[in-house]
C-alpha cells in the first residue's frame, strides 16, 4: 500500500515548462506501476504517461515528443517533464498507482489505464494552467 502526494504545477504561457513531482509513501513502491493521468473541467480523466517496474514508458499520442515520465526509486518519487506546453494541456494531474503483479507494462495501458482510467492509488491532484 503507497500514499502519493503530487506537487509542482502552476500556471505558464503556452511553449513553456514544468516538471511536475509525486512522492510516495509507505510500502511497496517498487511492486506498482505508475502512471500520470489529467482532467479538464467537464472532461474525461485520461492516461498521459505510465512507467513499469523496469523503467519502460508509454505515451499518449498527445503528449509523445513533448512529455517524459521518470522515477527515482531510491527516493521513491515519480516524475513528468513536460516541455512546449499547449493550452489543451490544462487540467487538474494526478498521480497513480497499480499493483503490477505479473502483467505487462502494455497489459496494464491497454486494460486498466488506457481502457478504464482505473489504478489502485490516487494522490489528491496539482493544477496545471497554460495560457495563450
Amino acid at each position: 500500500q503507497v500514499q502519493l502526494a503530487e506537487s509542482g504545477g502552476g500556471s505558464v504561457q503556452a511553449g513553456g515548462s514544468l516538471r511536475l513531482s509525486c512522492a510516495a509513501s509507505g510500502y511497496g513502491y517498487s511492486t506498482y506501476c505508475m502512471g500520470w493521468f489529467r482532467q479538464a473541467p467537464g472532461k474525461a480523466r485520461d492516461v498521459v504517461a505510465a512507467i513499469d517496474r523496469r523503467g519502460s514508458t508509454m505515451y499518449s499520442d498527445s503528449v509523445k515528443g513533448r512529455f517524459t515520465i521518470s522515477k527515482d526509486n531510491a527516493k521513491t518519487t515519480l516524475y513528468l517533464q513536460m516541455n512546449n506546453l499547449k493550452p489543451e494541456d490544462t487540467a487538474m494531474y494526478y498521480c497513480a498507482a497499480l499493483y503490477q503483479g505479473t502483467r505487462t507494462l502494455g497489459e496494464i495501458w491497454g486494460r486498466y489505464f488506457a481502457g478504464a482510467s482505473r489504478a489502485d492509488y490516487w494522490g489528491q491532484g496539482t493544477q496545471v494552467t497554460v495560457s495563450s
